[in-house]
């Protein structure tokens, strides 16, 4: 059966059910497929893909032998101490155990196996590369660019990029193409590769109807669902999970529907709750989203149909959401603004605020923060630096040169137009310190003062007040061309510009507990028999940190790794005890 069939019947029997087509849940699907498991895949969705496709495609997985081939060997408890750190009091020695174990593993697996294929920089470092367990490089691997071309006419069903991180609607690989493309005027290698990349994206677009290289999440999710075609996994489209059903105390399927009917799925082995977590659940989030009192203070990117429903589905059975974890989700600092069509989009601002001439400031005019710290970092002092104000905000500022020539949030840098980014609102401008300050509504002094204070400092390439630029991650998102800090530069002259910055996701890290094997747990401990959870339904193994790029998208293929290979071994575990059973009978006389 494939996604274009009609369900024929009311039930519909299998040994796997995984609910969510990300890259957690589609792990799980094509491992335990690969295994011999019929499994069948049903998404909330009418594409596929779900936070996966829109991401940034980077996995965090230490000791691969993608690090090891770069001659990149780490010490044995290396990574193990570095979590230890990060995770603190929500520190799980099991399930970081299972996670380091079989991290490689995962990789190795779906790279021999399977269409997935990835690329590591020899130097991306941690987040906190200088803590204990910290490294330079060897642990973040992002999704090499896939030709869409081979999903056939399965291609038209993948979710598309965020909007905001496009550019004419393609989404630009990570690393060097996003280099190219802010040199494109600056050098002639860099114009060449630009035009090549551009042209052969509307040529795509003219003759396929989007552009079909497909780089980062995009190309992630394209490759599982490549591998998951490939082994013949129907993936339902359309498809709400309703209520989970049991037979006993184990869970043996779901009741969903899909076009209109119910229907009853059962899954001889168990069930997969990849549902995306809850960064759109409004309760949940003012339960446990301290910033957002009512539930509706917070600006999530992430798909608008991850609204909890695995959670839930998980706490029916008896499961538990951990709601202590120090933060219910990797906060990222995001933009709110205007599309074409007149909806509202939200642009996640990972590596503009690293970059020289750029500085963070409150709405009381001050800087509150190194910049260039990861996003997840940046929430946190913005979160505090807002305490006593009627929203937890602040401004990126930048001047004229600065702004054309790295963009800043959806503005793009130069030769192309902001005139509509002024005119919408998104992009504050003031020709003085004293004007812009008036336009955003912060005082006048106290942001000329802050400027002021920078610029002493910031004319020889220091931050004393901040250190921006002092650690390897802020140096990796600056310019690596200027000097001698690529992270610092004084804003001198106007016109100036700015724009707001609120609260946003990149998933949340709040979710339902579970052991080793990726088993949903009850408050005593116990598993719930049939019942796993993976990706952003599980509570995160980072404990409510964020200590490098992938630290997401990295659990989320090894826990679906993990699912799927448990879910394998114990049919693998009954048939043998049958067989056994059987051999035992006496035989008729």
């Amino acid at each position: 059966m494939n996604e274009e069939q009609q369900v024929d019947k009311e039930i519909f029997e299998c040994d796997v059910l995984v609910i969510g087509s990300g890259a957690s849940g589609m792990a799980s699907a094509v491992t335990a497929a690969y295994e011999g498991l019929k499994v069948l895949v049903i998404e909330k969705e009418p594409k596929f893909g779900g936070t996966t496709a829109r991401s940034g495609g980077w996995l965090w997985i230490p000791g691969t032998s993608l690090a090891k081939q770069q001659g990149i060997h780490e010490a044995p408890d290396a990574a193990k101490t570095y979590l230890k750190h990060e995770a603190t009091t929500h520190y799980d020695e099991a399930r970081v155990s299972a996670f380091v174990e079989n991290g490689p593993k995962a990789v190795d697996f779906f790279t021999s196996k399977t269409a997935v294929k990835f690329d590591m920089p020899p130097v991306f470092p941690d987040y906190h590369a200088e803590a204990r367990g910290g490294v330079q490089g060897g642990r973040s691997m992002v999704a090499r660019p896939f030709d869409g071309r081979e999903l056939g006419p399965l291609i038209k069903n993948l979710a598309p990029p965020l909007p905001e991180l496009t550019v004419f609607g393609m989404m630009l690989g990570s690393g060097k193409e996003i280099w190219h493309f802010m040199r494109v005027f600056r050098s002639l290698e860099s114009f060449v590769y630009v035009t090549k990349r551009l042209s052969r994206h509307f040529l795509d677009v003219a003759r396929y109807g989007r552009g079909m290289t497909l780089t980062n999440g995009n190309a992630l999710a394209g490759r599982l669902h490549k591998a998951a075609a490939d082994l013949g996994i129907p993936v339902w489209l359309s498809t709400t999970a309703r209520k989970l059903v049991a037979t006993g105390d184990r869970i043996t399927g779901a009741v969903v529907e899909r076009e209109g009917q119910r229907v009853e799925i059962v899954a001889r082995q168990g069930v997969v709750l990849a549902c995306g977590g809850f960064p759109h659940d409004i309760e949940r989030r003012k339960a446990l989203f301290p910033h957002a009192p009512t539930g509706r203070e917070h600006f999530s990117p992430s798909p608008q149909a991850n609204t909890g429903d695995g959670l839930r589905l998980g706490e029916s059975a008896g499961g538990w959401v951990d709601g202590s974890i120090p933060h219910a989700a990797a906060w990222v600092p995001a933009s709110v603004t205007t599309r074409s069509d007149g909806s509202k989009g939200v642009m996640p601002h990972f590596i503009d605020r690293a970059k020289p001439g750029v500085i963070a400031v409150s709405q009381r005019g001050r800087r509150f923060t190194n910049e260039g710290n990861s996003y997840h970092d940046f929430i946190q002092d913005m979160v505090k630096a807002s305490k006593g104000e009627k929203e937890v905000s602040s401004w990126l500022i930048c001047n004229h040169q600065t702004l054309r020539t790295y963009g800043l949030g959806c503005v793009p840098p130069s030769p192309m137009p902001i005139g509509k980014y002024i005119r919408n609102g998104y992009l504050k401008r003031g020709k003085t310190l004293a004007e812009l300050a008036s336009a955003i509504g912060v005082a006048a002094q106290a942001l000329q003062e802050t400027v002021s204070k920078f610029n002493v400092h910031a004319v020889r390439g220091e931050d004393p007040e901040f250190g921006k630029g002092s650690k390897a991650y802020n140096r990796y998102q600056g310019d690596a061309l200027h000097r001698p800090n690529p992270c610092v530069a004084p804003i001198e002259s106007g016109p100036y510009y700015a724009i707001k910055l609120v609260v946003g996701d990149i998933g949340t890290f709040a979710g339902l507990v579970t052991n080793e094997n990726s088993q949903v747990l009850t408050r005593d401990r116990k598993t719930i028999p049939g019942l796993y959870a993976v990706g952003n339904d599980i509570s995160s193994i980072m404990g409510g940190n964020y200590p490098g790029a992938g630290i997401t998208l990295g659990p989320a293929l090894t826990f679906g790794y993990v699912a799927g290979q448990h879910l394998a071994a114990a049919r693998n575990g009954e048939r043998s005890n049958a067989n056994k059973s059987t051999l035992a009978q006496p035989r008729a006389a």
